[in-house]
């Protein structure tokens, strides 16, 4: 019947696999026979490769800022469980003492016989003395429970400041999972910019190059022609404002290191941090901290030793030094330098003394 007839079989030369090959060959046509002109990347131009990396720098530095504070958590999450961990084994080391004083206790009452105080008062040979040793005995039993309740409030604290050490131990984790998630993020963009950079020709690099050497030339010149930073300081609002900026001066061409907080290399904010910490002054660790660390001023009022904020996210810190200038600490392509605060978009100003 033609209802269970089988198909007729398609030779190898037939019009299917003739049209599968057509199709593979138009594929490879267009791969490879075209130059890949389809999806080839574009070529960049030193200018769009200078813009991207700029945008992966400033992308790691608010994944560096996170990373800080992130950091700054974790330590003191560590802290705390020390010092948790610290007072357990003091409260244990106390505990022990009192139940080997108990032991004493029931030890000296099973050896006394326990005898009935009526039988012990006939026999005694002293009765006054054995007065004053009953009224010993109970107060003894008085000090007993105040020993035994001692011992139960112990234990009962022992158990909090444990279970506190292990909340807190969670809390390090975490925060030590977090810091492992920015620290990648991290150096997959910088390492994207290296990549990016190393496409380009010698020649190229060496134009995208000079900014970092513009800057180190910047630094020696500032350095040269402000030895002493003269009006930067005279202008500065108190001698401790005064006193962060002279400290800038003098980390000029110093290299920049995510995370770094001094002497010799610095990130944005640990550049900030160390200015004020050489005048006596503790600021937060990050940026999106410090900019809540005084009192905001407007761009107008801005006067040497302020703190002058980048990019929506608060991301990048400098500090004013007058004259539409601050010295910051930029990214790893530059070290610590003189900067125009128009380069990067304002965010907001603090004067933190």
């Amino acid at each position: 019947m033609a209802a269970h007839r089988k198909p007729r079989r398609r030779s190898a030369g037939g019009h299917t696999v003739r049209t599968a090959a057509t199709i593979a060959l138009a594929g490879a046509a267009t791969a490879t026979g075209f130059d890949g002109i389809g999806h080839a990347e574009p070529q960049l131009t030193p200018a769009q490769v200078k813009a991207k990396v700029d945008q992966l720098y400033q992308e790691a530095e608010a994944a560096t800022e996170k990373y800080n504070g992130a950091k700054e958590k974790a330590e003191a999450a560590e802290n705390r469980l020390d010092s948790l961990r610290d007072q357990a084994a003091r409260r244990t080391e106390q505990l022990n003492e009192a139940r080997d004083a108990l032991g004493s206790i029931a030890a000296a009452q099973y050896r006394g016989g326990g005898l009935d105080p009526a039988v012990q008062l006939a026999l005694t040979d002293d009765p006054d003395r054995y007065l004053d040793s009953a009224e010993f005995v109970e107060r003894a039993g008085s000090r007993q429970a105040t020993s035994v309740a001692n011992v139960r409030r112990q234990l009962r604290e022992i158990e909090q400041l444990r279970g506190a050490a292990h909340i807190e131990l969670a809390s390090l984790k975490s925060r030590q999972a977090e810091l492992k998630r920015h620290k990648k993020t991290i150096t997959g963009k910088l390492g994207a910019a290296r990549r990016l950079m190393a496409q380009l020709p010698a020649e190229d690099r060496a134009v995208l190059g000079d900014d970092g050497d513009r800057a180190s030339r910047t630094a020696t010149s500032a350095r040269e022609e402000l030895t002493t930073p003269g009006t930067a300081t005279t202008e500065a609002p108190n001698s401790r404002a005064a006193a962060a900026v002279s400290y800038a001066y003098a980390k000029l061409g110093s290299p920049y290191v995510w995370g770094a907080t001094g002497p010799d290399a610095f990130d944005c904010s640990g550049l900030i941090q160390a200015a004020y910490r050489s005048a006596g002054v503790s600021l937060p660790r990050t940026t999106y901290a410090q900019i809540d660390a005084g009192r905001r001023v407007s761009r107008s009022e801005l006067l040497p030793g302020d703190l002058v904020f980048f990019y929506s996210g608060i991301s990048h810190v400098g500090l004013y030094i007058g004259n539409g200038q601050m010295i910051h600490a930029p990214n790893p392509s530059a070290p610590v330098r003189v900067a125009p605060i128009d380069q990067m978009p304002f965010a907001g100003a603090t004067r933190v003394v």
